[in-house]
């Protein structure tokens, strides 16, 4: 990644985001029904080789449509608010076709969650639009747009509107001195997919985004941004090997890492993007992927100014395998293997560890994080459990002087669907243990594990206080969708440090307190989030927390607070 030239590549994102953005010619009639991805059907007659005409058939699959509710969903499969199958993704929702990784929420393909929207707009598959008579919904006239009398060569526009406000009686924990805080953020994301033929695409994204409220804090670029390429590249995709690959070059988002673990940064206006390539292969129950990648850099004000942080690196790969299907009691069961090797550099303040006191310590960061999880359902039950093991070094600034690393992560989510319940009520059971270290050590090894590229924003607090870093947590929860578009979580998180020689962190550093904390039990977060997918474009999602922090916590100048959301979203 070093051999680019930053202004060189700057400028080949925001020719490859014009380009995807604005081109749009009349519309042709489209004359091939064929989807993108599509397979043709093969028998032993036709195995041998190229002499055998292929064939093509097709296969009408009956499948219920998907639910309102998971139109787009969430991250983690368990504890999704109803359960759906492969068949409803690929014939209800907008993924192509990766097989047996399409089940449940998409998550398991690697390219994040996908119902009929998802996270990242560009692993929507809307090919099927082609045929006008699949066209029911007023916004379909923009998915589909034929550039060419054949159809191989097509636009797809995508967009979302978000409007977030939030209130919080004393923030961080009561660090935060701006007490009865409401914020309010507005973001806009519009992109374009523009497919040349079944082998190559360029996908352009915009963002633009405000800020504002009272007695508000902390907003900076992630909040407020000017108009500026938030993805920007060129894919080009084949069959090799027997597998569908792919190669995607230029700025992305990045979601194929447990959302534990890393995720969208979904709390700001701005998402997380990353600059670089990334290849991945899928067979029929194995897929493997692989990355390199620099952190854009988007503390730019200016218009189109934004370019890449080669302080802040992510790369590795990742292989999923999905073992033969079963049945346990008298259900279907499937589930995913991920192994997985991501490593990231971060060098200045945001590589800095905890010191002596309430100081910190500059230098530059190496963790290499192995990874394993399991995850899928078993009849009634639905699970996920993983494990990381981070090793890696630090090196402080302005000396040779350097440690290594050695921390872990366990995670796990299990949970009992009741089966036949019109309710599809979930109970379960989350659990997440974060190594920490001794903050007044300045020499040896360092415990404490850090997940510096926000995790999915819920997983372990709605209010973000709280971030995967010397923690221990245990939350049971409870969801259930009273209606085919309202679906309601119940969550009570119990929160401890897990060494009282290492600070409580947050999701950017470690908090400081009036007075020393010498306790281990946090405090605990009573939490619920209300989803309502009003209709296909336009969804509202509410959270609310009451964050009750321990007498030790109290005494060392913490506070309790009650934490407030609001989401209302439209996308097409």
């Amino acid at each position: 990644m070093r051999g680019f030239q930053t202004s060189g590549f700057s400028r080949f994102l925001l020719l490859a985001s014009s380009v995807a953005t604005v081109c749009m010619v009349p519309l042709a009639h489209a004359q091939s029904p064929a989807l993108h991805h599509t397979t043709p059907a093969v028998t032993p007659a036709t195995v041998s080789a190229s002499k055998v005409p292929t064939t093509h058939e097709n296969i009408t699959v009956h499948a219920p449509p998907l639910p309102s509710i998971v139109l787009y969903p969430h991250a983690t499969p368990t504890g999704q608010p109803v359960r759906t199958t492969g068949a409803q993704g690929r014939t209800s929702g907008r993924q192509y076709d990766w097989g047996v990784f399409n089940r449940g929420n998409g998550e398991a393909a690697g390219f994040g969650p996908v119902g009929q929207y998802g996270v990242a707009p560009w692993a929507e598959d809307w090919s099927r639009l082609r045929d006008k008579s699949k066209r029911t919904d007023p916004f379909d006239v923009l998915k589909y747009i034929a550039l060419n009398e054949s159809g191989s060569i097509w636009l797809s526009f995508s967009g979302e509107t978000r409007l977030r406000n939030w209130f919080e009686s004393r923030p961080n924990l009561g660090t935060q001195k701006n007490n009865d805080s409401g914020r309010f953020g507005v973001r806009n994301l519009y992109g374009a997919d523009l497919h040349l033929g079944s082998h190559v695409r360029l996908f352009g994204q915009l963002i633009n985004a405000d800020a504002g409220g009272w007695n508000y804090y902390g907003y900076g670029s992630t909040y407020r941004k000017r108009l500026d390429a938030q993805q920007a590249f060129i894919e080009t995709r084949w069959n090799m090997l027997g597998a569908k690959s792919g190669f995607i070059f230029g700025r992305q988002q990045f979601l194929d890492a447990p959302s534990y673990m890393l995720y969208n940064r979904e709390t700001p206006n701005v998402p997380l993007s990353w600059n670089g390539f990334r290849g991945y292969m899928v067979w029929p129950r194995l897929r493997i992927d692989g990355w390199d990648f620099v952190q854009t850099n988007d503390a730019e004000t200016r218009l189109f100014h934004d370019t890449e942080n080669y302080n802040t690196r992510l790369y590795g790969f990742n292989m999923s395998w999905a073992p033969p299907d079963g049945h346990f009691m008298g259900d279907r069961s499937y589930s995913f293997l991920d192994t997985f090797y991501v490593g990231y550099k971060l060098s200045g303040s945001s590589g800095a560890i905890a010191g002596p006191g309430t100081s910190s310590n500059n230098g530059s960061n190496t963790r290499n994080n192995f990874g394993v999880r399991w995850h899928g359902l078993a009849g009634p039950f639905e699970f996920s459990v993983g494990g990381i093991w981070q090793g890696g070094t630090f090196r402080y600034a302005k000396t040779d002087r350097a440690r290594s690393v050695s921390g872990y992560a366990i995670n796990t989510l299990v949970g009992y669907r009741i089966p036949k319940d019109r309710f599809h009520t979930f109970f379960g059971l989350q659990t997440d243990v974060y190594s920490g270290g001794n903050k007044n050590k300045t020499n040896g090894t360092i415990g404490t594990y850090i997940s510096p590229f926000n995790p999915q924003t819920n997983y372990l607090d709605t209010t973000t206080y709280m971030t995967g870093s010397n923690l221990i947590s245990f939350a049971p929860l409870v969801r259930a969708t009273f209606f085919k578009s309202v679906s309601l979580q119940v969550k009570y998180p119990l929160y401890w440090r897990y060494s009282t020689q290492d600070p409580i962190y947050r999701s950017s550093g470690f908090y400081k307190f009036a007075h020393n904390f010498d306790g281990k039990f946090i405090g605990m977060a009573p939490q619920a989030s209300l989803a309502w997918q009003i209709n296909a474009h336009v969804s509202w999602t509410q959270y609310v927390s009451r964050f009750m922090t321990s007498n030790a916590l109290n005494r060392a100048g913490g506070s309790s607070a009650t934490y407030y959301q609001s989401n209302f979203v439209f996308r097409f």
